[in-house]
């Protein structure tokens, strides 16, 4: 009886609680850094902070942007400008907390007194803790949740080398604590960065399961915006562009990876995404995505990506009359259709369009005796901080996390060693074989979006 009125509460509560809350984030000025977009972007962004004078900049990245020399042309410019640079380009994905305590040391022993993000979300998300430690000279765990720095961070600048986080617009940092298993949030208005660069040319050589995740990342952001209960008249405009770019262009850049103009479309539509999810917020979806990441490592965008069209499934009985706009928006219906017609095939588009790119329908990774726990990190998350549309209990959260354990193996049966069954037993075993469910090659789609 105390579990079903507690459920009660959260279904009936939570919701009046968040739309009040939601009055007072619609207030908060959140500002919007200055974009530099077209092919040669983070040459001219490299130009414009080498007139800025700083003494020191510290270039955050990863081995991988590192390797490909996809930094060059900015470092360039900076140098070119008078400015002494520093690069730290040790970052993996989820960023962990070890990284960013190297990078905090790192800015403060060299004298750096600027940032520069170049890379994908984990690093953005490392370059604003790394400012916003080193401003507050406080550890990172310290930094969790809302407004935990008296001080505002160094100049930030972002150049994102994929199309999906929108962290150079956000007012968001996603780290990770590997010795806890479990993903944190920073969240403060004052790191955004005051400049970013979307350059097509250093996203026309992702791999395309990267550029499928990510996309399906960005979608995601758009979608839960758009269907929260924090959106705004403008959180809805950018939400709403992001879905229409977003279908348009992932599959023409999925198939062809050196399309700059569709490049350029979806770097924006992160980057719309992430101007609508900074304030309408986010929902079940990440919530969800979160524990994988902190349990499993799962790439964050690939997360999102399996497990958006289940949630927005579990959500569509609240949702219909938005979901009919989406698909309106994302050109699978017409304005003559039903509100209930539009709402499948939006749906349907969903599911349609992550087969179309390649996403996995289970995650291997994924055990049932961890959906428990996973279930109720997942639901406490969202209660504390998300405006869901519809509120997710501990047994929904586990049944959408069961629609994406991996299919148990076949096993092929043992033979019987009795004397009457020998002769059968070169049979019997062509027979088994072909009972035997071939290999599923999820693992290795899995294994090449880790190493974006």
């Amino acid at each position: 009886m105390t579990n079903r009125l507690g459920d009660l509460t959260r279904t009936f509560g939570l919701p009046v609680v968040k739309k009040a809350a939601g009055m007072a984030t619609r207030l908060l000025p959140i500002p919007q850094p200055t974009l530099l977009v077209g092919p040669g972007a983070s040459a001219r962004l490299g130009q414009a902070i080498g007139a800025f004078g700083h003494r020191r900049i510290l270039v955050v990245s990863d081995g991988v942007v590192a390797g490909l020399g996809l930094m060059k042309s900015c470092l360039d410019a900076l140098q070119a400008g008078g400015t002494a640079v520093l690069v730290y380009d040790e970052i993996t994905p989820d960023a962990p907390i070890p990284l960013i305590e190297k990078g905090i040391d790192l800015y403060r022993r060299k004298g750096c007194d600027a940032i520069v993000a170049f890379g994908g979300g984990s690093v953005m998300d490392a370059a604003k803790t790394i400012g916003l430690a080193a401003a507050n000279d406080k550890h990172p765990r310290k930094l969790v949740g809302y407004f935990k720095g008296l001080f505002a961070p160094p100049p930030l600048y972002a150049v994102p080398t994929t199309a999906g986080t929108g962290s150079e617009v956000t007012v968001a940092a996603v780290i990770s604590d590997p010795a806890n298993e479990r993903k944190l949030v920073i969240a403060d208005t004052r790191i955004v960065p005051q400049m970013a660069a979307l350059d097509p040319l250093l996203m026309a050589g992702l791999p395309p399961a990267v550029t499928a995740a990510t996309g399906m990342d960005a979608l995601t952001h758009a979608v839960e915006a758009y269907l929260g209960q924090w959106s705004t008249d403008f959180t809805d405009r950018m939400a709403l562009s992001a879905v229409t770019m977003i279908f348009e262009n992932l599959p023409r850049v999925f198939e062809r990876g050196d399309d700059l103009v569709a490049r350029e479309q979806m770097a924006l539509a992160s980057t719309y995404a992430g101007m609508a999810f900074t304030r309408a917020n986010v929902g079940n979806v990440h919530a969800v995505a979160h524990q994988l990441g902190g349990k499993y490592h799962t790439p964050h965008g690939l997360a999102n990506a399996i497990m958006l069209p289940h949630v927005l499934r579990f959500s569509a009985s609240a949702t219909a009359d938005r979901l009919a706009t989406l698909a309106l928006r994302a050109r699978l219906g017409r304005a003559g259709d039903s509100r209930e017609a539009l709402a499948r095939k939006f749906l349907d588009g969903v599911d349609a369009l992550s087969r179309t790119v390649g996403i996995p329908r289970t995650l291997d990774a994924l055990l049932e005796a961890d959906i428990p726990a996973l279930a109720r990190a997942a639901c406490s998350e969202a209660d504390a901080n998300y405006p869901v549309p519809r509120v997710m209990l501990q047994t929904d959260c586990e049944a959408l996390l069961r629609q994406v354990l991996p299919a148990p193996v076949a096993r092929v049966p043992k033979a019987t060693t009795t004397r009457s069954s020998k002769s059968a037993r070169p049979a019997a075993r062509k027979a088994s074989a072909r009972k035997v469910a071939p290999a599923r090659p999820a693992r290795r789609r899995t294994t090449a979006r880790s190493a974006a």
